[in-house]
């Protein structure tokens, strides 16, 4: 949809979308009130449950596994012990608050969202999906939500905490307090706290006029062009309460520059304590000033730099140099660009970023091809998939190897490539450009780059590159490694240390992927369709159901694993072993 251009085509465009616009936000918001209290009750109800069901075991294991961790200190235990017992007190509180208050927004958001959305452009039935859309849909949504938190509660957590509890002290020194260094960082923190919390509250005062008035003048201006968040039609209540609720945004900005203050002063005590330095820590209180000023000026649109100076507060850091005589250098170039301000990029436009689930969409589509390819070739046996449903997805091929396996393909074609990104197999790249500006994400997309270059530089042989798939997928089962030959003929120990290092790596990242809440609910997904794949090269017209028994379904995985792998006298070996283990269980 073209913006209008002139005055009249604009003031006309205005007036003959304002009646829709109104009858469309009346409609989403009687959905959204008689939706609201059903999903408000279904979240909290669900996730309340959950919560209270697992909070002993939550306890327990987490007391449990501190005191049993090998890489934590004595006085570091007792410390974590105090801080987890206020956490652990403050958890269902805080969980079932959140889920009251995510059900009723989530209620009441979503039936606004898709009303607007069904008549997007190429929608047909638009008055029938204005008042169907969002209904269904919402409740359905709600309970992922449930079934969401329960992953997170029931395997993330436990996952987190046996990597606390299973991992060693790194060379043997277990991590410990410095009680020397305590009263000096306490010292620092105190009075960062003292400093930050009313000068910052100062800046964000002071900044708050410019701000209520920059953004009423675009937020007007996006209005009567129809630009920016008025563009698309499903953005367009948004942001027109935007315009309303746009003072108490300020309200909330200086409140939450307040409270940030808090932490960002009190983060002295940290830099004091990691520099066993008080000199350091006084140092970083000042230039956490010029940081907070540095940030608002370009949050605003303002000039570059800041009046406050900034030091060198880390031993082995540059110094930097900030101070009031480069914000008046950068003042001319600042008012020259000011003049002409960036337009914010219009909702289409933001679409053609990656979004931050586009790795973990691609991830499933490849799991999905090469995991009934593996299970063809009998490397994934009836085993696998029954550990994988009995919940130890710890170490299990199909729970990270079969992830980190995909993960290495992408990883391999970009470097054959020489790609600057992540290719995927649709020729999508994943690169600094278009890359989702999200700190989640690049908490896995940066060391996948690293390993990424790693590969590309080692320039692995076709057998490498075999064997580091397969390492990959089997790590941690080595006698399944021992009876797949593998292994590429006549390489040195110090080759293949570099190829196990690298596989290692990546299997610590997939497993840090696995933790995501949608991991364990999409994987389910995955198990269902390996079933139905296995159903159709047996014969079947019907799929297996996925509440079938655990031992038929795994009797007839074994029966067809056995008619793929009978070419061979070394499959046949495997066979009888997966037939022996069957009647055993």
């Amino acid at each position: 949809m073209e913006p209008p251009r002139g005055f009249w085509s604009t003031l006309w465009r205005l007036f003959y979308f304002l009646p829709f616009f109104l009858g469309l936000l009346l409609l989403g918001s009687i959905k959204g009130v008689l939706l609201c209290p059903i999903v408000c009750l279904i979240m909290t109800t669900g996730n309340s449950a959950i919560i209270l069901g697992l909070w002993p075991a939550h306890a327990f294991w987490t007391f449990y596994c501190i005191g049993r961790a090998k890489q934590l200190g004595p006085v570091l235990k007792l410390v974590l012990s105090v801080a987890v017992s206020i956490a652990l007190v403050l958890w269902p509180l805080m969980g079932i608050l959140g889920s009251v208050l995510t059900g009723a927004g989530y209620g009441f958001l979503m039936p606004v969202m898709a009303t607007f959305d069904a008549i997007g452009e190429g929608r047909e039935d638009k008055f029938l999906h204005c008042i169907l859309d969002g209904t269904w849909s919402t409740i359905r949504g709600s309970c992922t939500v449930v079934r969401d938190v329960n992953d997170v509660c029931f395997h993330s957590y436990f996952s987190i905490m046996d990597d606390l509890y299973l991992q060693d002290a790194r060379n043997g020194i277990p991590y410990e307090i410095r009680l020397s260094c305590l009263p000096g960082a306490l010292l620092a923190g105190v009075v960062g706290i003292l400093v930050d919390l009313p000068m910052i509250s100062v800046i964000a005062l002071f900044k708050s006029p410019y701000m209520l008035l920059k953004g009423w003048n675009r937020l007007f201006h996006d209005l009567i062009g129809r630009e920016g968040p008025f563009l698309e039609t499903v953005c367009v209540p948004f942001a027109g309460l935007a315009i309303l609720l746009w003072p108490a945004a300020v309200v909330g900005a200086v409140l939450a520059s307040t409270i940030s203050s808090l932490f960002l002063g009190g983060y002295a005590a940290v830099v004091a304590y990691q520099e066993s330095s008080v000199k350091m820590g006084m140092a970083y209180i000042v230039s956490s000033l010029s940081v907070f000023d540095e940030y608002s000026n370009d949050v605003l649109d303002l000039p570059e730099g800041s009046c406050f100076p900034r030091y060198q507060y880390r031993a082995n850091q540059p110094p930097s140099r900030s101070s009031t005589f480069s914000r008046f250098s950068s003042f001319a170039q600042g008012k020259q660009d000011s003049k002409n301000p960036s337009r914010t990029a219009s909702f289409k436009n933001a679409m053609a970023e990656v979004k931050p689930l586009k790795l973990l969409e691609y991830l499933f589509a490849e799991c999905k091809l090469h995991g009934e390819n593996l299970v063809v070739e009998g490397v994934i046996t009836p085993k696998d998939v029954k550990e994988f449903k009995s919940g130890k997805a710890g170490n299990s091929i199909i729970g990270i190897g079969l992830p980190a396996y995909c993960i290495l393909q992408a990883l391999v074609l970009s470097a054959k490539e020489n790609a600057d990104g992540l290719l995927l197999s649709d020729n999508t790249e994943i690169m600094t450009q278009n890359r989702p500006k999200d700190a989640f994400f690049d908490f896995f997309f940066d060391p996948l780059m690293i390993i990424k270059e790693q590969i590309r530089v080692e320039n692995f042989t076709e057998e490498e590159e075999d064997f580091l798939s397969k390492l990959v997928l089997l790590l941690g089962h080595p006698e399944r490694l021992s009876r797949v030959p593998v292994a590429p003929p006549h390489q040195n120990e110090r080759r293949i240390a570099e190829i196990s290092a690298i596989a290692r790596r990546l299997r610590g990242i997939t497993k840090s992927i696995s933790r995501y809440p949608t991991v364990r609910r999409r994987f389910d997904e995955l198990l269902k369709s390996f079933s139905e794949e296995l159903e159709k090269k047996m014969g079947g017209s019907q799929p297996i159901n996925r509440f079938q028994s655990s031992r038929s379904f795994v009797r007839a995985f074994s029966s067809s694993s056995l008619e793929i792998k009978a070419t061979t006298q070394e499959m046949d070996e495997e066979a009888q072993l997966a037939s022996s283990s069957m009647v055993h269980t």
